[in-house]
This record gives C-alpha cells, sequence and structure tokens, in this order.
C-alpha cells in the first residue's frame, strides 16, 4: 500500500514592508472593512508595537466606528512615537473637536497649518474647530484661505455659507450653501437626472417642477412656508418627501403632488431642492416670507387629542411638552441632544404637568423617569406630526432641543423654547432670544460647548415665572 499524500505544509515566513501591510490596511478602511483592517494592523503593532502610522491608523478606525475617546488615545500613542505628519494632525484636531476638546483641536490644527501652510484641508480643518469654538469671523477666514488655494473644495464653501448665515449674511451665505450637493454622497438625495435645477423664473403652465424635501423633517416644515411662492411662479408642481410628511403638507399646501417613491415622480423639465428656495426667493432677514402661523392642526385629531389628554393630565397644571433627543444619525447630534434625566430641573417647577413628545429609541428613557413633576408620555400613540401638532396645540408651552418638534410648534405659532448648542445651526443666527423664522419661538443658548447643566437650570427659573403668570 502506497503512503497517503499531504497536502499540509511547513509553515513559511514571508517578509512583507509593513508600508505594504499599511496600504492595504488602507484600502480595506476606505471599503470599511474594518475588522480585516484591524487584524493586519494587528499584526504590525504585535512585532513593531509603538508604530506612529499605525497606531494612528487604529485610531482612524475608532473614530469611523464612533468610539472618539479610544480615537483620541491611540493618535495620543501615535504622536508620542513620531507622528508628525500635517494630516496626522488634522485627523487628531477632528477626534478632539468631536470630544469637545476644542482648546486641542486649535493647537493641532495650528501645527498642521505651520507644517504645509498651502494645505487647503489644515486651513478647512481650522475652519471646522473655529465653527465649533463660536469663532465665526476667523472660521470665515479659515475657509476662505482653504478655498483660495483649492477653489473647487465643497466642504469649504459648505462651512462659509454656513457661518455667513448664522451671522445674518444672506446674500453670500445662501450661494456658497449651494455646494452642499457637490459634498461626496450628498447627491444621493438628489435625482438622477440630466434636467437643470430651476432658476426659480415662472415655467409655463405645461411644464412641471420637481422638489425635493432634501433635509430632516424640521427642514421640510421650516421650508414648506415658499410653497406658495413656488406656486405663484410654476402651475404644476411635485414634491418629493417622506410619507411623515406628504399628508400634513398635502392638507396645508394643496395643488403639488406629491410622491415618496421616484418611479411615481410626474414629468418635470427642472428641480430644486427645498433647501434651495431660500436663495431663489432672494431671502434677507427683513424678506422671510409666510404669515404666521403657516400650519394649523388637523381638526379631528385636535378633537381627538383635546378628550385624551383632559383625560390622562390632572387638572389645573400647566402643560409643558418636552423633547430631548433629535435623529442619532445628524452630523451634530452629539452636540444637541441630551438624556431626559438633565431635565430634572423642569420637573421641580411646581404647577407643572410634562408631555413627552419624543419619538424614537430616546422615549424608551421615560420608563426611568422619578421626578416630582407628572410626565405622560404619547410615543406609542403618536402616529404622525398631525398627531404631534394636534397635541402641540393643547399645551401651554414646548422645551425642546434643536429638533423637529420645535420648527412644528413654530409652524404652528405656539410657544416654544429651544435650547440651542454654544455653535447652533445657522438658522438660529448669533446672540439673538428671538427667531425672524419663528415669532413663537424663543431661543436659550449654551454658554460653553456642551454647557447643558446651567443652560437648563436657566430654563428651570424661566419656566417657574411662566407658571406662576396669570393664564
Amino acid at each position: 500500500m502506497s503512503a497517503a499524500l499531504s497536502l499540509s505544509a511547513p509553515p513559511a515566513t514571508v517578509p512583507v514592508p509593513i508600508a505594504v501591510v499599511l496600504g492595504v490596511a488602507r484600502e480595506y478602511v476606505d471599503a470599511n472593512r474594518f475588522d480585516a483592517a484591524e487584524r493586519l494592523l494587528g499584526h504590525v503593532l504585535a512585532a513593531t508595537p509603538n508604530h506612529a502610522e499605525t497606531l494612528h491608523l487604529r485610531g482612524y478606525i475608532a473614530f469611523k466606528r464612533g468610539n472618539g475617546k479610544e480615537a483620541a488615545t491611540l493618535m495620543e500613542q501615535a504622536l508620542a512615537a513620531g507622528a508628525r505628519a500635517p494630516r496626522q494632525y488634522c485627523n487628531l484636531a477632528e477626534v478632539y473637536r468631536m470630544n469637545a476638546r476644542l482648546d486641542d483641536a486649535l493647537t493641532m490644527v495650528r501645527r498642521a497649518a505651520a507644517l504645509a501652510p498651502m494645505d487647503p484641508v489644515c486651513h478647512f480643518n481650522e475652519a471646522m474647530v473655529r465653527f465649533d469654538r463660536l469663532e465665526i469671523a476667523d472660521c470665515i477666514r479659515a475657509a476662505r484661505r482653504a478655498i483660495a488655494l483649492r477653489p473647487d473644495m465643497p466642504e469649504a464653501h459648505m462651512r462659509l455659507g454656513q457661518s455667513l448665515l448664522l451671522e445674518g449674511n444672506f446674500a453670500e451665505g445662501w450661494e456658497e450653501y449651494e455646494w452642499r450637493y457637490k459634498i461626496a454622497g450628498a447627491q444621493a438625495l438628489m435625482p438622477k437626472t440630466d434636467k437643470p435645477q430651476w432658476d426659480g423664473n415662472p415655467l409655463p403652465d405645461d411644464q412641471g417642477l420637481l422638489l425635493i424635501a432634501d433635509q430632516g423633517f424640521g427642514d421640510v416644515m421650516m421650508f414648506a412656508r415658499y410653497l406658495p411662492w413656488v406656486q405663484s411662479r410654476v402651475r404644476r408642481v411635485a414634491v418629493a418627501c417622506s410619507p411623515d410628511m406628504s399628508g400634513m403638507l398635502r392638507r396645508l399646501f394643496p395643488g403639488p403632488t406629491y410622491f415618496s417613491r421616484w418611479e411615481k415622480c410626474p414629468p418635470y423639465v427642472a428641480f430644486c431642492p427645498y433647501s434651495g428656495l431660500p436663495r431663489l426667493h432672494g431671502t434677507r432677514l427683513d424678506s422671510i416670507p409666510a404669515p404666521m402661523p403657516y400650519f394649523s392642526p388637523k381638526p379631528g385629531r385636535l378633537a381627538a387629542w383635546r378628550e385624551r389628554l383632559d383625560r390622562l393630565l390632572p387638572a389645573g397644571l400647566r402643560r409643558v411638552g418636552i423633547a430631548w433627543s433629535g435623529r442619532p444619525s445628524h452630523n451634530n447630534d452629539r452636540n444637541r441632544s441630551i438624556r431626559l434625566e438633565r431635565l430634572a430641573p423642569l420637573a421641580a417647577v411646581a404647577g407643572i404637568a410634562l408631555v413627552s413628545l419624543q419619538k424614537g429609541p430616546a422615549a424608551a428613557q421615560c420608563a426611568d423617569w422619578h421626578g416630582p413633576a407628572p410626565l405622560v408620555n404619547l410615543d406609542a400613540q403618536i402616529e404622525s406630526f398631525e398627531d404631534t401638532a394636534a397635541i402641540l396645540a393643547q399645551l401651554d408651552l414646548l422645551v425642546s432641543v434643536d429638533t423637529s418638534v420645535g420648527h412644528l410648534a413654530g409652524a404652528l405659532g405656539k410657544p416654544a423654547w429651544i435650547m440651542l448648542p454654544f455653535a447652533p445651526d445657522w438658522r438660529w443666527l448669533m446672540a439673538r432670544s428671538d427667531s425672524p423664522w419663528y415669532p413663537s419661538v424663543r431661543l436659550f443658548r449654551q454658554t460653553a460647548p456642551r454647557a447643558w447643566t446651567p443652560l437648563i437650570e436657566t430654563v428651570a427659573g424661566e419656566l417657574a415665572a411662566f407658571v406662576a403668570r396669570p393664564v
């Protein structure tokens, strides 16, 4: 009998240059294959534990996974091991920015710019840090330097536009804001078409215009005020928006065709994102359109919720709606959302009942509520924004972070107090406590990044004064 053949062989060691391994790891990272990249990097660190570029790349992976603290630790280790490239400083600056370590972030971008003064990315990263520090003039200067070095850098134009709008410079701000759809990935929100973007001029009656509700629910509510202006210029209007908004818009702004699937889109000769309408309208601070309110609750829902809330809430208490968390995927959610427990000072105000209008996973935090004020959680009963509008109509006040419920209250003309992050969204402008977009809204601003405690204590004090006033 002949011996059995074996396909196994003793392992062989084939040396591979670290640069080659890192190149493959970067390809994995670009493809979001983070586990595969980390396995390769682990092999490098097993052989050379203090390899600076490998540590930095592992920190970058941690950052992409949303682990800001681990990312900072690894990139700091890379720095200690000799990482000195300008982009490495920029990356660490972005990690620090995400962790609200803004002084450290500014140090890193300054080091990067000193090493590579002609690199537009260094100046763009400085603009991002300056914005979060609310150093808007410096942010604008840094963004302009980046654009001077790379005129086609959409991210820098976008940050410049947001900063100009925040300062109230709408004329230039709207133009720079248009660059947002040249940022990689943003075009996914737009239709695949060879049709031009609308220029705002009237169209013949037989030609259609496509509007795309391109941003969050709050933006759809905010820019819905432009629909009458659009309809005065175009007879055939189609609006692409989510089913969550289409029912309310169809009721409040009849005339356009509303749809939520591209195969249902009627013919059109031009398109425009909702968020591009203020530019076409020529909106300035003194010409924001729409008489207030421009939303109203649905009568049938209004009656049903009046009866329901009268049954759920104790009589004689002021009804205060609350919402504390926005959409988690929002790129600034880490700065604008909080946990319900942080609103405890509001619950200490006598004479109120809290009504949770929170939707999504954060609504589950109501189960752990132990505040002195009664809290009614309506998450399971709110089926649409029509319900939310009807509930808001029954309340004395809304206290909310910067999310869609605040926009809805403003569009309804209901009193609403919106608690803003230190560096707010452009639409809330700088320093002021009122909003030209929503006259019924009052703005409360942080005095430092993520400084929620003093802000909420201020709101609680104002709430006590509000409750003490005669109805």
